[in-house]
């Protein structure tokens, strides 16, 4: 108990002393001169996350495939620039609390918003699906939360790095999208030959707010693993 307070006591004056640059900087733009290499690196994580959310839209509009495939392929874009951001970093020797906090923000957006986005694009549409497509938002928001509070907590390696991750992590939603692409190529989306599985009534008549697709019980279960305090995923 006396280590874990001491650890927390050495966060809390690494993060006062943090802060300090960005207290002693004054302007408008004060903010972007205080931006490192790799913090430009993650927010094109969230660009990738945008273009995705907006190519969704526009397919949405004109029932365009090519817009499906391209939101589609910008999540996994985004990936690429979650990966490099920390390289970068240990390249340049740099890391701050404002690259730790938009990590988190682009991930949620290319890693919960986008492909829940996608999965209500290809057809999960009823009441139920557009549940669980929210919880699985929230639960991404709530595990990323936990993780910017606890990761010092967490066991560290010679080099400092994190053990494993508490709860799946939220990248691990790509494995969702890539299923989704595959659907796509095969046809299985709103408008074409449906989504597979099917749907199941659990209260109701069928096309009410009782109705919901056998891939949401997934997703809510995917959603629920990534809160999960037990479920310890070993850091590659």
């Amino acid at each position: 108990m006396t280590t874990r307070k001491r650890s927390s006591n050495n966060v809390e004056q690494q993060k006062a002393e943090a802060l300090q640059q960005y207290q002693d900087s004054d302007g408008h733009f004060s903010l972007v001169r205080n931006f490192r290499l790799a913090d430009l690196v993650t927010i094109m994580n969230g660009v990738c996350g945008s273009f995705s959310i907006f190519f969704s839209a526009h397919y949405l509009l004109n029932n365009d495939i090519d817009y499906l495939w391209s939101a589609l392929a910008f999540p996994l874009a985004g990936l690429m620039f979650d990966f490099m951001d920390g390289k970068v970093a240990r390249w340049r020797k740099s890391s701050s609390m404002l690259g730790q906090e938009l990590d988190s923000l682009a991930d949620l957006i290319s890693f919960g918003v986008a492909p829940s986005l996608l999965g209500f694009v290809i057809g999960l549409r009823t009441y139920l699906d557009t549940v669980a497509l929210t919880a699985f938002i929230c639960c991404g928001l709530a595990r990323l939360a936990r993780f910017n509070a606890t990761v010092a907590l967490v066991p560290k390696d010679e080099a400092g790095k994190a053990k494993y991750f508490e709860g799946l992590p939220i990248p691990s939603s790509l494995v969702l999208v890539g299923v989704l692409a595959y659907w796509t190529k095969q046809g299985w989306i709103e408008g074409q030959q449906g989504i597979p599985g099917g749907t199941l009534t659990l209260w109701g008549n069928a096309g009410g707010r009782g109705e919901v697709h056998v891939v949401s019980f997934v997703i809510a279960l995917w959603a629920a693993a990534m809160v999960s305090k037990t479920l310890r995923v070993p850091k590659l």
